[in-house]
């Protein structure tokens, strides 16, 4: 499994979906995941939407194998649903 994480710095929201990540990664070396933050990368908001196909109104936005799962309460509950946690 990949997650990508798009967030920014001062999210708690993205520090916690962050830390589930390297959970997920310290658990099992085939779940990886990318941290993008989207000031230093310069991704917009239209930037996002864009990649999503929908609006986008907070961070973090979280996809699994390029699946957009959504925000951090989504990708916890997919990843205690997989009983990866």
């Amino acid at each position: 499994m990949y997650v990508v994480i798009f967030g920014k710095e001062g999210c708690p929201y993205c520090v916690r979906a962050k830390q589930l990540a390297e959970q997920l990664s310290n658990n099992d070396n085939q779940h990886k995941y990318r941290y993008v933050d989207i000031h230093q990368e310069g991704l917009s908001k239209a930037d996002l939407e864009k990649t999503i196909g929908r609006s986008v109104n907070t961070v973090p936005q979280i996809f699994i194998d390029e699946e957009h799962i959504g925000g951090c309460d989504e990708f916890e509950t997919k990843i205690r649903e997989m009983s990866l946690l």
